[in-house]
């Protein structure tokens, strides 16, 4: 079996794009082993297709605690489940290469949505690269959840024009490449923090040093979505002490700005004046 790295380098290296991005939608059942992303946590929030090709599976290799237990237990029942959790790819991708090969039906479940900081494409090119076929289902990802245990849009008018998806500096990102500060000090962005319940105190220190307004507001959803579901409310100034009392370390989606307390934004175009044009106005003449 080729070195996963030697895949992924020849994969990356290619100028050819793959014919399916022609043949198939994402949703549509394909050949080969699809990535599903398993939502952020209750089962009701996998998607319809993903619930499908997991019931079906016979080998379900899935992120270990990041995925629902309930889930598993639901509709993987009778599949055999192998966590993906403390393996590497030169064990991963040959385990779901020989069950392949074998005829058994394979499914590999990310948490959230594969697109999402899920590490799904190395995987993919690798398992390509042995001649056997992938494919992404989309999930619900975790700021989706987040924003809406909290009853408000990531988007708002008047408040929030744009969403940014990111994670703080630490030991898979350098200090030059965080660029969270940058999108609060853009003022109408929502900010959807992964990966950072641990950095949250030293993430708002550094927007504190960096002159950012202590009052804006910050909101901390653990297991979003999950039984044990908590939600932080509090400020850039008095977050990080509410989530280190909180005990929380992993598993929390952290969102900053306006949108997180639905607050000041405006009624939308879309169920105002403008969808009441006559015919008429809405008119170009001939």
């Amino acid at each position: 079996m080729t070195d996963p790295q030697t895949a992924i380098d020849a994969e990356t290296t290619t100028s050819e794009r793959d014919p399916r991005i022609h043949e198939r939608t994402a949703g549509e059942p394909q050949k080969g082993i699809p990535f599903i992303g398993a939502g952020p946590g209750d089962p009701g929030l996998l998607t319809v297709t993903g619930k499908e090709l997991v019931e079906a599976a016979d080998l379900v290799v899935h992120a270990g605690s990041l995925v629902n237990s309930d889930l598993l237990e639901a509709y993987c029942a009778d599949a055999e489940q192998v966590s993906s959790i403390g393996k590497d790819l030169e064990e991963l991708v040959p385990l779901m290469c020989e069950a392949y090969e074998a005829g058994r039906s394979v499914v590999r479940l990310h948490s959230g949505d594969p697109a999402v900081y899920g590490a799904a494409l190395e995987q993919m090119d690798a398992l390509e690269h042995e001649g056997i076929p992938t494919y992404l289902v989309p999930g619900v990802t975790a700021a989706f959840a987040a924003s809406a245990s909290l009853r408000t849009q990531l988007t708002l008018n008047g408040v929030a024009n744009h969403v940014a998806f990111t994670r703080p500096q630490g030991k898979t990102l350098d200090p030059a490449d965080d660029h969270i500060g940058e999108f609060v000090g853009m003022g109408d962005v929502t900010t959807c923090i992964y990966l950072g319940t641990h950095a949250i105190e030293e993430t708002m220190e550094r927007l504190l040093e960096d002159g950012h307004d202590p009052e804006t507001p910050v909101a901390v959803v653990y297991h979003a979505s999950w039984p044990d579901e908590d939600v932080i409310e509090g400020t850039i100034a008095t977050i990080g002490e509410l989530v280190e009392a909180a005990g929380y370390r992993a598993s929390a989606l952290v969102i900053i700005g306006d949108a997180a307390r639905k607050a000041g934004y405006e009624r939308s175009y879309l169920y105002g004046d403008w969808t009441n044009r006559t015919a008429t106005e809405g008119e170009t003449g001939d």
